[in-house]
């Protein structure tokens, strides 16, 4: 046999995209030269790796379990090429990181000094809602994942960033109970507390308004559009400038945890585990830096 790491890598993307026009896009290729490199790889075996049903593209169980394989070699072969910077002094790599939305707010913070310090490493960072973020550490495709809920179906290891506070807001000092209640969408950890919070608080809320992100939310309260229950961490000038205020509600806050997960099991690639390792030597002080005004903001509210 007589296939190659461009061929392996190929056929990967064509796996996780199950689309030859998509791996494409993604790989910065044409479409025919895609097509050449996955029949060249074809080629070696007897056995398909694919095959096509109608105009949709799957992969053979063999394809899969071959897609494992090369995973592993590709993994391997980016940590002899890591090592190996590492002897010469220099720590390089990709490091992927999955986030739900409200984590933009949390993560550069751990971030930017890493990244100073590693200037060889290249960031990939996804903010999305929460469904999206465990759908690619379900599927490998990140290295970690901050989330604010645990996924109750994954197998993960953690390590505990920073408090996450939800409170009810609005645009004036006093609830107006005529104004309705935004939500984010389906998918998302904060409309999910929102949700069990006001069947508990208030029984089931009809679902006026809903919106696709948290600065969405945001710009809607300010407007005065409605109250909707919101993670503090990205408010801060909004609440010093007074467009946004903090509406007093029994039950509030609630308080969840911004965490770090991996798959648990996972083997850490070199700038995978340096990074882990930064977050726990640094912690304390990126939080004493950067969120002593979230840490201490809000707790005349803690008795209502």
């Amino acid at each position: 046999m007589d296939y190659t790491l461009h061929q392996l890598q190929i056929f990967l993307k064509v796996v996780k995209t199950k689309s030859i026009t998509k791996a494409a896009v993604e790989l910065f290729m044409t479409q025919p030269a895609v097509s050449i490199q996955l029949r060249n790889l074809q080629d070696q075996f007897e056995i398909p790796l694919t095959e096509v049903v109608g105009r949709q593209l799957y992969i053979t169980e063999f394809g899969k379990q071959v897609a494992e394989i090369a995973e592993r070699v590709v993994q391997e072969l980016e940590n002899i090429n890591a090592k190996t910077m590492a002897f010469q002094g220099m720590l390089t790599g990709k490091l992927a990181i999955s986030s739900a939305s409200t984590g933009k707010y949390v993560i550069p913070f751990f971030l930017s000094g890493f990244l100073d310090q590693h200037t060889g490493i290249d960031l990939v960072l996804d903010v999305t809602n929460k469904s999206r973020v465990v759908e690619s550490l379900k599927n490998n495709e990140t290295d970690f994942a901050l989330v604010s809920v645990v996924p109750s179906n994954l197998n993960v290891e953690e390590e505990l960033l920073i408090e996450n506070k939800l409170y009810l807001m609005g645009s004036e000092p006093v609830r107006n109970e005529g104004k309705p209640l935004i939500y984010r969408e389906e998918g998302s950890a904060t409309r999910m507390m929102m949700e069990q919070y006001f069947e508990k608080q208030e029984g089931k809320q009809r679902k006026r308004i809903e919106l696709t992100s948290n600065e969405a939310v945001k710009q809607a309260v300010i407007a005065g559009m409605g109250h909707s229950i919101m993670p503090l961490i990205g408010m801060h000038n909004e609440l010093m400038s007074k467009e946004i205020y903090i509406l007093p509600s029994a039950g509030l806050p609630i308080n969840t945890q911004w965490r770090l997960i991996w798959l648990k099991g996972k083997k850490l690639l070199p700038v995978s585990q340096a990074f882990l390792e930064y977050v726990r030597t640094e912690k304390q002080n990126i939080l004493k830096k950067h969120f002593y005004w979230y840490l201490s903001y809000g707790e005349e509210w803690k008795e209502v």
